[in-house]
């Protein structure tokens, strides 16, 4: 097993490497380039366009409003990627990697946006009914037949990360963080999160949709209020906490307390690496919600989707980070879930890991929701329909053994493949980015005489 995960280990240094940081990044501004930095002088307007998509648009087609399908965005992306993801990436890259995931957040937010477009643009009606589409479909509807393979190979990543990113990796986070604050053994977490779990995804899209739609905005506030009050505890640290993240961006971080030190580019692979894994931009997750989303226009769906890369990393992100450079826990040794708790422990002594904790799970509980919509799709797609009722079983029953075995093994190839998710996605977009370009010349021009 050590031989098997030294291996993995190896691929995964490859795939994190120089050049995949380069293709994320590169792609991202590439696409910002081609749009005229759109997707960033827009930001006003696409809050604007997730405020009116909470109101069904009877004309539109699609399964679930935008906004629920943002919510089901929004739900696999803010979890343990915002807490433990942030917290890992000061720990292992210093607090520069926070500059660099910003940065990835700024590129990423075309990559969405493109992303989202073209999931619509090419999405297909599924012999059930169901608006389905991703990745998977833009690939072998926009670039033809003979590109098929790469449509299926994102799938089969898709797929598969599912279980390890989505699944038993935020699963096992619940049950630490749960034993760690309340003692609950970890197969009594299992049991609760398994039979919740069961309970919505059975009922498909439009049940994880309605749940998330109630519940990431509730949850969202509740978490930036709890930081806020972290902040405000700390103010007069905020401006330093602020100027070490920028400095560090560009300089090594000197070892402190009990960090260890960091080089530049750890502060650059981690603050990319962990700034997908938050926000997934470039992935291609988004289209696969938004593509269920009713709409009569591909940008317009695209503008509201680029907003969970905003919401998710520039907001949400930003907050843990802040939380943990204010309290001065960043330098403790600690790291993942642990430093985050830290840092609410030392603001609000008595509740604070516990408030964390609690916050944690259900963020974590609504990622597994999202991402088992991604993973059917992906193999409803390989598979057909029929694969659907056997996906959501399995994928329960996964949910439990995440809460009762040890998981480092499961987060290097998670990590792993998402990387492997993310090559065929970004070449599909650099190649339909003409298409991306024209589609939203045309909505800007028709929007702006209407």
């Amino acid at each position: 097993m050590e031989s098997i995960s030294n291996f993995v280990g190896w691929i995964n240094g490859i795939v994190w490497g120089v050049p995949m940081i380069v293709l994320i990044l590169g792609t991202g501004l590439f696409l910002q380039i081609r749009l005229g930095f759109m997707p960033i002088r827009k930001i006003g307007y696409g809050l604007k366009m997730v405020r009116r998509s909470r109101v069904p648009d009877d004309i539109a087609d699609g399964d679930i409003t935008p906004f629920a399908a943002l919510m089901t965005t929004l739900s696999a992306t803010i979890g343990t990627g915002n807490i433990a993801g942030v917290a890992t990436a000061i720990a292992l890259g210093g607090p520069g990697a926070v500059f660099w995931m910003w940065m990835t957040a700024f590129v990423g937010m075309a990559t969405k946006y493109a992303e989202v477009v073209v999931a619509v643009k090419y999405r297909e009606i599924d012999d059930r009914g169901h608006f389905v589409g991703g990745p998977m479909y833009a690939i072998r509807n926009g670039l033809g037949a003979k590109w098929g393979w790469l449509a299926a190979a994102f799938a089969v990543f898709g797929g598969l990360a599912g279980f390890g990113i989505g699944n038993m990796v935020q699963s096992n986070s619940i049950s630490e963080a749960m034993n760690t604050a309340f003692g609950l053994p970890g197969w009594v977490s299992g049991v609760v999160i398994a039979g919740l779990t069961g309970a919505v995804i059975l009922g498909g899209i439009k049940r994880i949709g309605a749940v998330a739609e109630k519940l990431i905005p509730a949850m969202a506030v509740i978490y930036v209020v709890a930081v806020l009050i972290v902040l405000l505890l700390n103010l007069t640290a905020l401006p330093g906490a602020l100027m070490t993240i920028i400095t560090s961006a560009f300089s090594p971080t000197s070892a402190v307390g009990g960090f260890a030190g960091a080089a530049v580019m750890h502060g650059i692979r981690y603050g990319v690496a962990r700034g997908i894994f938050s926000n997934e931009a470039g992935l291609g997750t988004a289209g696969i919600a938004q593509a269920a989303g009713s709409t009569r226009d591909p940008v317009y769906s695209g503008m509201i989707g680029m907003m969970g890369t905003f919401i998710d990393t520039i907001i949400i992100c930003t907050m843990t980070a802040l939380a943990i450079m204010v309290t001065g826990v960043w330098s403790s040794g600690e790291s993942g879930a642990a430093l985050s708790a830290a840092a609410f422990e030392s603001a609000l002594p008595g509740f604070g890991s516990e408030l964390l904790a609690l916050l944690l799970s259900v963020f974590a509980f609504t990622t597994i929701l999202g991402w088992a919509f991604y993973g059917e799709r992906c193999w409803a797609y390989l598979f057909g329909t029929r694969a659907t009722m056997p996906f959501r079983i399995l994928w329960t029953v996964a949910v439990f053994v995440g809460t009762v075995v040890t998981l480092d093994f499961a987060w290097l190839v998670a990590d792993t493949l998402n990387a492997f998710m993310a090559i065929p996605n970004l070449i599909s977009l650099i190649a339909l980015s003409p298409v991306i370009v024209a589609l939203t010349k045309e909505y800007l021009q028709r929007n702006e005489r209407g």
